[in-house]
This record gives C-alpha cells, sequence and structure tokens, in this order.
C-alpha cells in the first residue's frame, strides 16, 4: 500500500524452534508449540479479513530459533504502471490516513534489533486492526485513480518521523503534531512522533484536493488528517501546541551519519566426508523419517486456515493433484480475471546450509526460488528477487563475517542470473540470553522470494503425477553433496559438502525447462531440494494418486542419489510420444530417465542391486503424520 498497489497475494515463512525441545524453566521463553499457533492466528485473522489470498510460504523447524523466532510475512500488489512514479511538491499538506496512534509499536524497529530477555515493553507490539486496513486501502486505490494525492508511504518503523522524513528529503516539512488523532490521551510529543501504530498512511495533498479526499475518506468509512506542510525550507520541523520539538536539516538527516567501520572475519569450517554407505534397509528407515520431518511433511494443518481462493485468481495452489495432497513449488495467480496472464511467486530458504557456509547458502536459496518458479511455468526472463537478512550478533566479527559472505553470494548469483534485486529487508542482531545470561545467535537466515510473470496461466505445469506409462527423468546432475541435508539431520551426521551452484548450468538449464513447458513437453514437474529426488518422487506420487519406479545414478552411494540435496534439478513427467523431443531440447543439459509412472501404488527407487520401496498410501501417512498430530491436538 505503500506505493498504492492493490494487494493480490500474500506469502508467508516462519522459522521456530523445534517441537519437543528442552527448555530452561528459568529462561522465560515460550516453547515453539505455544509460539506458533499464534503465529499462525495473526496471519489468518489479518489474511483473511483484508480479502487477500494467502499463497505461498514455508516452515522451519530449528533449534537455533527457539529464543528468537523469525515471522516473514509479504504481499505482492498491482498497480497502473502511470501511477507509479510519485513526488511530493512543496505546498502540498501532509494527511494522515487510516487508524488513529498510540503506544502500541513505540521502538518497534529497534526492538527488532535487540537481544530478547525479561522486561521487555509490550508496548514495542503494534496492535493490528484488519478491518481499518481494508477501508484504508479502499479508500487510498479510490483516492490514487482520481490524483487526489503526489506522494504516498505508509508508517512502518519510526512512524511518522521515517514516513514525513523521506518524504520531505526534496523539499522540507512543518509538522503540527497535536492535530494527530490518537487512541488514548496522555501520549508525549515524542510517542506520537516515533510511534509505529498500524494501519496508517501518510499523504501529500494538494490543498485543491483535499475536499475531493475527505469525500471519499468518509464514504469509506476512514479517518483523514491534515497535520502539516510540505515546504521548501531543506528542514524538518516538528510543532506541538507551537512550541518547536525538533528542527533538523534535511541533508544532515539523511547523509550525515558518518560510515561504520567494523572487522568482519571469515573463516571456513573444516570439511569432513559424508558416512553414507547404508544398506537398503537403513535407506527406508531414513526415507520414512524425512517424511515425517517436520520441515518436509505436510503444513496443511497450517494451510488450511489461510484463505486461497478470495480473489478467485488461484491457479497453482499450494497443494495440488488428484487429492490436493501434493506441494506445490510455486503459486500462480490470475489476479486480472479478464485476461489469461499470471503472477508466479516462490522461495528459497536454508539455514543449515548456512552454517556451513553462507556464501553457498545464499546461491543455494537465490537458485531454489527461480527453479522453483520456472518449474511451474514462469520464466526467468521476466523474474525479480528480493532478499529478507535476518542475522545474529553483527558485534561479533565471525557472525558478520558471515553475514559478508553471503551478501557476496547475493552479488554473484543475482548477477549471474540477471534478476535484480527488487526489494529486501534486514534484521541484525536477532540474539536472546538463556536463564544463565548467555547470549546466543539465531542462525544466519536469508530469504529469497522471487516474483514473476506467466503470459498464460493455462500453460502452468503442477508437480503431481498425471498417467501411468509416462516416463519420468532426472534434469540436472546429482553429487555427492550432504552437507547441511536433512539427511544429516534425521541421522545426527555432519559430514559433507554443502551443495555448489554453477550459476552457468543451472541457468542453460532453467531456459531448457522454460522451453520445454512452452512446448507442452512436460506433464508434471517437481523441484529436488530437502529430501532429494527419494522425497520429491515420493510427493509427485502422492500428489497424482499414483505409483513411480525409478533407476537413480549407479556411480553414488546409494543415500546419496536418494537424499542429496544437490541444486539445480527436476524431476519431469514425460509422455512416451514427447521423450525424444524433450531429450533434444534438454540435450545442453544433464538428461536421465530414470523410469515411469505405474499404476502399481508403490515409489520404488533402485541403484547397484540396492531397493527401496513405499506403498503411496504409506507415504501419505508418513507425510501427514505431523500435521494431523496438530490438527488433533
Amino acid at each position: 500500500m505503500g506505493l498504492a498497489a492493490k494487494p493480490v497475494m500474500n506469502t508467508d515463512v516462519f522459522c521456530v524452534g523445534e517441537y519437543g525441545q528442552e527448555l530452561d524453566a528459568n529462561s522465560g521463553m515460550l516453547r515453539p508449540e505455544r509460539i506458533l499457533p499464534g503465529i499462525m492466528s495473526g496471519v489468518r485473522d489479518y489474511g483473511n479479513r483484508m480479502g487477500i489470498p494467502t499463497v505461498n510460504g514455508a516452515v522451519l523447524f530449528h533449534k537455533g530459533y527457539v529464543g528468537n523466532p523469525l515471522v516473514f510475512c509479504g504481499t505482492a500488489g498491482m498497480i497502473p504502471k502511470n501511477k507509479i512514479l510519485k513526488q511530493v511538491s512543496p505546498g502540498d499538506l501532509i494527511v494522515a490516513l487510516g487508524g488513529r496512534t498510540g503506544r502500541d509499536g513505540i521502538h518497534g524497529a529497534t526492538f527488532s534489533s535487540l537481544a530478547l530477555e525479561k522486561g521487555i515493553s509490550a508496548s514495542v507490539v503494534q496492535i493490528g486492526n484488519a478491518i481499518t486496513e481494508k477501508k484504508t486501502a479502499d479508500a487510498i486505490l479510490r483516492a490514487r485513480d482520481k490524483n487526489l494525492y503526489h506522494s504516498v508511504t505508509d508508517c512502518g518503523a519510526g512512524g511518522f518521523s521515517s514516513a514525513v522524513g523521506e518524504m520531505a528529503v526534496d523539499c522540507g516539512a512543518k509538522v503540527q503534531l497535536e492535530k494527530v488523532p490518537l487512541k488514548y490521551e496522555g501520549l508525549l510529543p515524542w510517542e506520537i512522533w516515533l510511534s509505529e501504530s498500524q494501519e496508517r498512511m501518510v499523504l501529500s495533498v494538494p490543498p485543491e484536493k483535499l475536499g475531493e479526499l475527505e469525500d471519499i475518506c468518509r464514504i469509506e468509512d476512514v479517518e483523514c488528517t491534515v497535520f502539516g506542510e510540505f515546504v521548501e525550507t531543506g528542514r524538518l520541523e516538528v510543532f506541538y501546541h507551537g512550541d518547536r520539538i525538533c528542527d533538523l536539516d534535511l541533508n544532515f538527516l539523511h547523509d550525515g551519519l558518518p560510515r561504520i567501520h567494523k572487522k568482519a572475519l571469515w573463516v571456513e569450517p573444516p570439511q569432513t566426508p559424508s558416512d553414507i554407505e547404508i544398506p537398503p534397509s537403513a535407506a527406508a528407515k531414513i526415507f520414512q523419517q524425512l517424511l515425517a520431518h517436520p520441515n518436509i511433511g505436510s503444513k496443511k494443518w497450517i494451510v488450511k486456515q489461510y484463505d486461497h481462493e478470495v480473489q478467485g485468481g488461484s491457479i497453482v495452489k499450494p497443494f495440488m493433484g488428484v487429492r490436493q495432497q501434493g506441494p506445490s513449488d510455486a503459486a500462480v495467480s490470475r489476479p486480472m480475471l479478464d485476461s489469461w496472464k499470471g503472477i508466479v511467486l516462490s522461495n528459497g530458504i536454508n539455514p543449515w546450509f548456512g552454517e556451513q557456509d553462507p556464501y553457498w547458502m545464499a546461491a543455494n536459496v537465490i537458485e531454489e526460488a527461480l527453479r522453483n518458479l520456472v518449474a511451474v511455468g514462469g520464466s526467468i526472463d521476466h523474474a525479480a528477487i528480493l532478499d529478507n537478512f535476518c542475522w545474529g550478533d553483527t558485534h561479533d566479527e565471525e557472525v558478520l563475517g558471515a553475514l559478508v559472505r553471503c551478501s557476496q553470494g547475493c552479488y554473484d548469483f543475482a548477477s549471474a542470473y540477471g534478476t535484480p534485486f527488487i526489494s529486501g529487508k534486514d534484521s541484525l542482531n536477532n540474539t536472546w540470553k538463556d536463564a544463565s545470561g548467555k547470549v546466543a545467535s539465531i542462525p544466519g537466515t536469508l530469504l529469497i522470494s522471487a516474483i514473476g510473470v506467466i503470459d498464460d496461466v493455462r500453460k502452468c505445469v503442477t508437480m503431481d503425477l498425471k498417467k501411468p506409462g509416462n516416463a519420468l527423468a532426472l534434469v540436472g546432475a546429482t553429487q555427492d553433496e550432504m552437507g547441511g541435508s536433512h539427511y544429516n539431520l534425521v541421522t545426527g551426521k555432519s559430514g559433507g559438502s554443502v551443495p555448489r551452484v554453477n550459476a552457468k548450468i543451472s541457468l542453460k538449464s532453467m531456459k531448457q525447462m522454460q522451453l520445454a513447458i512452452s512446448k507442452g513437453l512436460v506433464r508434471a514437474c517437481h523441484d529436488l531440494s530437502e529430501g532429494g529426488l527419494a522425497v520429491a518422487l515420493a510427493e509427485m506420487a502422492m500428489g497424482g494418486g499414483l505409483g513411480a519406479s525409478a533407476k537413480v545414478s549407479e556411480s553414488l552411494p546409494f543415500a546419496a542419489a536418494l537424499f542429496s540435496e544437490s541444486a539445480s534439478r527436476w524431476i519431469v513427467e514425460v509422455e512416451p510420444s514427447k521423450l525424444s523431443q524433450a531429450k533434444k531440447v534438454f540435450s545442453s543439459v544433464p538428461f536421465e530417465v530414470l523410469g515411469k509412472v505405474q499404476k502399481k501404488p508403490f515409489v520404488e527407487i533402485s541403484s547397484r542391486g540396492k531397493k527401496v520401496s513405499l506403498k503411496v498410501a504409506e507415504i501419505e501417512t508418513l507425510w501427514n503424520s505431523f500435521s494431523d498430530k496438530q490438527v488433533r491436538g
């Protein structure tokens, strides 16, 4: 809404501690089992009431988030091209539109970068009202279409201080704080100025347009108040009942902070070989453990609480297939119902890779977000990405060194793929103190979201298997790369290297996948990520209610062939009559026929005389087990 776009789809990613994790009774920390339902209810209540479909997301369980959980929420919007650029004009009125101002949210921005411990004021948390936000959004859009304001921004971090301070950067502003509508009496001037109460927008309105704006706000039942004026002084002046309480030169405010110099140190951790020589019986057990793991298994207990059908444009939904069991790689929505064009939204996140090497974590999550986008029919040629960094104590030179290395990975691979960063956000110094007073940092976390345009949503591809007898092929090469894998997580192992990304081959593979999908050669497509090939094939079979047989690489240890999380890979389903054409399209990248879709309800994977086999019904039971447990309570 800070650009006056219509919200059309939401995404959310939650990072919390592990369920069942032991906590010190004196730590003051809430259990993840209590925290996550609260997060879910907030997203559900706000998104559903706003009438915005929540179409995409992820949930991660990691011990390192137990004292400082992370909640990422984002929205994609639609806006006419000629409404994007906005510029304040001196003489414009400063107008507050939407909710009233209270103490909730004061110091919310600084709170996000403080160590979590006992004694922090509850006032740092904003209290939202979705109905007020919906009415405010409707008023903003109507006023936009009538050109009733020159510029608009939201009151985020820093409240009015940031909103007005940023809008006035090229001119100046005079603010009368006593005119700001309050939720209750007793707020001090600095509290009004810094409050981060929700549902508030600031507009620069030409005086002659104010009456029309007020009429729209009256119809939409939204409060609209003039509390200042933009002027040509180059200064930010704030008054309260006639007293000047702030007078800052705007050049100083925006450019006066000296550059901070810090020491960053990166020490590459020692590499140990992976221990992955296992018999088939052990492989089957690990396969089952992976399917049931909370990070991999169904998130249906969360997703079903969200309305992903509101606005009527959902095409590729969170779950696909004949029984709505297959987890989609990305979401596709058709925001304009008179057009077949769609928006595709995907993400990539993997803090386990970052614990070994944050550079390759950045490479992998960028590649995964784009790979997911391409898997449903999106085009990397029309894709953009955004980053969300959440990091630990950056006063620690090794923690800062990891952040620098991660940032370098972002630069290198965004450049290699030609995908611009169009937005982003960071939250640093995410730490907490345990009962003994020891400070702990969260695992360095990078969330990459990718967004693109699909010209015709009718050509989208989903991940569920379609027809017995169709061929199954692996696009991309599997390597013995077990570092940071969920195989290591469930077995307690720690060896192996983090997957490397070859940007040149990866980019070529994505372009060839785009071509194959556009030619109608691919019936189903699923990316390989957590749990590797075995989990991906199981999810495809479960989604389609069909079985699958596959013979995987004999040049790798059996566990690596099944569970490696090497980057740049998909499994595709191809009709026999189109297989030779598909081989030609993928001739310049790794492409290996693995087997076929089968009516027999088993997933069977073999290599080097070893074989694992699971019934699709068992796969479904395992995959749903954690979700079903949460539903039952």
